[in-house]
């Protein structure tokens, strides 16, 4: 095995990129729709994390999570809260394992929890 790719549901193609690209800082590198008017299938990337996001009701189902490792929790937090986003406004905690944690919650139900290994 090498690795995985995650597919959250999504309803609403403006409201994704906005959370995705312009709070979390992912990239959109495709956008796939059978033909006009049906649902949108794309990739986001951040640094090597990959995700899908689908519209398709038969793909997945809203409210998954995810945990995503990265280098430098402190320094991700600080570059979101920069960005003053109305509809989140994540903290970073200390769980009892020993990792620094944080989590955000897109429009969709799904939560996303980074994480740094202390």
């Amino acid at each position: 095995m090498k690795s995985s790719t995650s597919i959250f549901r999504s309803f609403d193609e403006e409201k994704a990129k906005q959370f995705y690209c312009e709070f979390l800082g992912f990239h959109l590198d495709w956008e796939h729709r059978f033909e006009e008017g049906m649902p949108l299938y794309m990739q986001l990337s951040h640094g090597d994390f990959l995700l899908h996001l689908s519209e398709h009701h038969g793909d997945c189902c809203p409210g998954a999570t995810i945990r995503i490792e990265v280098d430098s929790l402190t320094t991700y937090y600080t570059s979101l809260q920069s960005k003053k986003f109305n509809y989140m406004n994540p903290a970073i905690e200390t769980t009892p394992w020993g990792t620094l944690e944080m989590c955000v919650i897109d429009p969709f139900g799904n939560k996303l929890i980074f994480f740094q290994d202390n």
